[in-house]
């Protein structure tokens, strides 16, 4: 299983994107599954807010399955909570907490995004760095 950040997932519908075609590069290589949060949706419908037709499309790749969506129950909330203070002094959204509470939750370590300034620094619960792609920005 793969985690899917914001960044790719505007990257990915938004054509003007300066990261559309390394994001659709990578996209076509990968065979897991992609799971995303809701709160990696909010942020990437606000991002994607300048047109309803791209926000739509969105949400029926979801729909149809290209994403897996996962909600967060109150134990993941309080995981997101503790990554947050942790990681303060970045700071630490709660989207890209959602990513890493959910990536410990379900041991998975790749994480498909543009964020590498911060994810290079996020550490799983077993303390390991976490795979990045696209490998190059």
């Amino acid at each position: 299983m793969i985690l899917l950040d914001t960044g790719p997932l505007v990257a990915l519908f938004d054509k003007s994107d300066n990261y559309h075609v390394a994001c659709h590069a990578t996209l076509k290589t990968l065979t897991l599954p992609l799971i995303t949060t809701t709160p990696v949706l909010t942020e990437a419908l606000y991002l994607l807010n300048f047109s309803s037709k791209i926000q739509d499309d969105l949400l029926q790749f979801i729909t149809v399955g290209g994403v897996h969506l996962r909600d967060l129950d109150s134990g993941m909330l309080k995981a997101c909570r503790e990554l947050m203070a942790k990681y303060h002094d970045l700071p630490m959204d709660f989207a890209d907490a959602s990513l890493v509470a959910l990536a410990n939750a379900e041991d998975i370590m790749t994480i498909f995004t543009l964020d590498h300034k911060d994810f290079r620094i996020y550490r799983s619960k077993k303390n390991k760095p976490f795979k990045l792609l696209p490998h190059k920005l």
